[in-house]
């Protein structure tokens, strides 16, 4: 009998049509995985792990949240809770699943939203990156695998990868993918050295607001003044900020807190403790978020949006691999407010498609 065929040829069977007759050759495609593999002789080195899209209710929170902490990017917004919270309609999402353990190797979360022409998936609030998180373990790298489960799912989708994933390439058809840009410190230095590296206007004016002794500036537990004052003083001119999003900030703060991830500094006067400015940072693995943020006018004059970032940097300031992100830098003006405390510029990515009629394109 002959041997076996090369890789890449086509497994030939030969049945014989009647007794005595010339045996027929009919063509037939190697079986699934490979015909030839299936035999002892070429044992698989690895056991191969499926994605699997899920929706909600199938995601199960503990194998979630427990890749999120081991993934190799670190991703605040990808927590369990912190998605739950800021997308009021859930999430579902595309999963390496390791089936012997129920453990998620790998996980690209898809936030949720119903319209009246369909479901779509939109980057929720307060959530700048999500993208693809892989652990060690993980077989599927590649964005492009994850995205081609979403196909005929949603009538829209605009995601926001992670500063840690790659530009993406070999996109499925119909994806466009833009380039936007934080701001990262890292904070492992003492805090003289950092300081050096502030700009010299920044340091003078520093100073200038410590010798005044004008201003105090205290940890809070309560967000709420400093949403309201957002509202007074720039509510008005945010028009993506919804009535709602005030709530779901709210509640993320609360449900953050517990877990020791929040830092809330306000700034006050220091005779009538008039409240001028506040900034709530995140703190999460190697991470250090400035989340959110406001200043009245007189705060501004004051400093104190300076000063509440120089505090924040001044407490973590020597930790071992922590990065401040700035979570911010498309707007030139602030692109240099971040980059004169020797913030570098770090890029992401957002990934678009839409499968709405022409005609339904401008509604959101």
């Amino acid at each position: 009998m002959a041997g076996p065929a090369r890789p890449g040829e086509k497994f030939a069977l030969l049945t014989p049509l009647r007794p005595g007759s010339a045996p027929r050759r009919f063509e037939k495609p190697p079986a699934p995985g490979g015909f030839f593999c299936a035999r002892t002789r070429c044992p698989a080195t690895f056991t191969a792990v499926p994605l699997r899209y899920l929706t909600h209710s199938l995601i199960d929170r503990d194998a979630w949240d427990d890749c999120v902490a081991a993934a190799e990017q670190v991703v605040p917004y990808a927590q369990y809770l912190w998605l739950l919270t800021a997308n009021a309609a859930g999430f579902d999402a595309v999963v390496e699943l390791e089936e012997a353990t129920g453990r998620y190797l790998s996980v690209f979360s898809v936030p949720t939203q119903r319209r009246v022409w369909g479901r779509e998936a939109l980057q929720p609030p307060f959530t700048q990156q999500l993208g693809l998180l892989t652990t060690a373990e993980s077989q599927h790298r590649h964005v492009g695998e994850y995205l081609a489960l979403l196909a005929g799912r949603f009538a829209r989708l605009h995601l926001q990868l992670n500063d840690q994933n790659p530009a993406p390439t070999l996109l499925p058809a119909g994806w466009q993918a833009a380039e936007r840009v934080t701001y990262h410190l890292p904070l492992d230095r003492p805090y003289e050295s950092l300081h050096l590296g502030y700009c010299a206007d920044y340091r003078r004016r520093l100073r200038q607001q410590r010798e005044k002794a004008g201003l105090t500036l205290a940890e809070s537990a309560d967000l709420a003044p400093l949403l309201g004052l957002f509202q007074r003083e720039k509510g008005a001119e945010v028009g993506g900020m919804k009535p709602e999003y005030y709530q779901r900030l709210l509640r993320l703060h609360e449900v953050l807190r517990p877990q020791g991830q929040t830092l809330l500094l306000n700034a006050h006067t220091a005779d009538t403790q008039e409240l001028l400015a506040g900034a709530l940072f995140i703190r999460y693995r190697s991470r250090l978020v400035y989340l959110f943020a406001a200043a009245t006018p007189a705060g501004k004059k004051a400093a104190a949006p300076l000063l509440l970032l120089d505090e924040a940097i001044r407490r973590y300031a020597g930790t071992p691999g922590l990065v401040l992100d700035f979570e911010g830098g498309m707007i030139p003006s602030i692109a240099r407010f971040f980059a004169n405390f020797g913030a570098r510029p770090v890029p992401y990515y957002t990934l678009t498609q839409t499968t709405r009629p022409w005609y339904l394109t401008w509604m959101r």
